[in-house]
């Protein structure tokens, strides 16, 4: 597997060991940041990278820094610069995870709105090692976050203290991973993932207003399914014991993509294995993001 050789603080290259944050800048006192990770696919018939959906992670981005109030919101075209340079110049010869962060780097109060800085890491992600075999959840008695709290849908490092808990409560408990509710006791997500599950043959996943991550590969999810199967995916509340009626289930996101789930709170979801709509999903999406297939060529952005 190749490594990471170089990173990249505010479009400056250095060695990735050498990268630094003072420890008192807002974006580590008072987690004053924002991040996206985001996937390049290696196509070798064509020996060409994509970043998938960069448009889409960089608009999400940018509303977290508005909402954030930061005092500068990066571009999208010369952000594709900066990435493109730092793929290139870590010269990888398979698929390219990226942590895109942007932070307050100054030394400030807790309002203090800038100077703005940005981190991009170019790193190999092992696969996950669930994706063939499929996953145990377990509810978490953590709920998550609440909107007019701090709000999940846009991808906030303050946000992931709620998520850290939940996961390693998780593990404690003996699950591979959690399903968080939310404060009216609906379902919302999996910590660093979203949630979709299969009830009467049909495709479920909880409302965007069930305090979730404004997801990209959820979309894609829902995307991919209406125009497999011409069904709709239903997007609405969730009960936590519609869980158990479940037929199939599935996690998803930029670094799992998508993680099928076997069993909820030691119930066998269905027949316990992974469901013939999670493998056709599963089929499409790695289609898709690498170009093995013409479909939707505008979410590939070639570097």
């Amino acid at each position: 597997m190749w490594q990471a050789k170089v990173i990249m603080v505010n479009g400056e290259l250095m060695p990735f060991a050498e990268a630094r944050v003072h420890p008192l800048s807002l974006g580590m006192a008072y987690a004053t940041t924002v991040f996206e990770g985001l996937r390049a696919y290696y196509n070798p018939a064509k020996r060409e990278f994509a970043l998938f959906r960069f448009a889409e992670h960089m608009r999400r981005m940018q509303v977290g820094m508005k909402l954030m109030r930061f005092d500068r919101i990066y571009d999208t075209a010369e952000m594709r610069d900066h990435l493109a340079r730092l793929i290139r110049a870590n010269d990888p010869d398979d698929d390219v995870y990226i942590r895109l962060l942007a932070y307050i780097e100054g030394i400030g109060l807790m309002a203090t709105t800038g100077p703005v800085g940005f981190t991009a890491a170019a790193m190999p992600r092992d696969k996950p090692k669930f994706a063939e075999t499929g996953m145990s959840l377990g509810v978490s008695s953590w709920h998550r976050l609440p909107d007019n709290a701090s709000p999940p849908r846009i991808k906030s490092t303050a946000n992931y203290h709620n998520a850290r808990l939940t996961q390693l409560q998780a593990k404690a408990d003996g699950y591979d991973g959690a399903l968080m509710l939310t404060a009216a006791g609906k379902v919302s997500e999996a910590p660093i993932a979203c949630f979709f599950m299969v009830r009467d043959g049909r495709l479920i996943t909880p409302s965007i207003t069930s305090d979730i991550l404004e997801s990209i590969t959820r979309d894609t999810i829902i995307t991919l399914y209406r125009e497999a199967t011409g069904h709709d995916c239903v997007e609405r509340e969730v009960d936590r014991s519609e869980l158990y009626f479940a037929e199939e289930a599935f996690c998803c996101g930029t670094g799992q993509e998508i993680l099928p789930v076997t069993s909820i709170d030691k119930l066998p979801v269905g027949d316990g294995r992974i469901g013939p709509v999670t493998k056709m999903l599963r089929q499409r999406y790695f289609d898709v993001v690498r170009g093995n297939v013409p479909d939707h060529p505008e979410w590939r952005t070639v570097v």
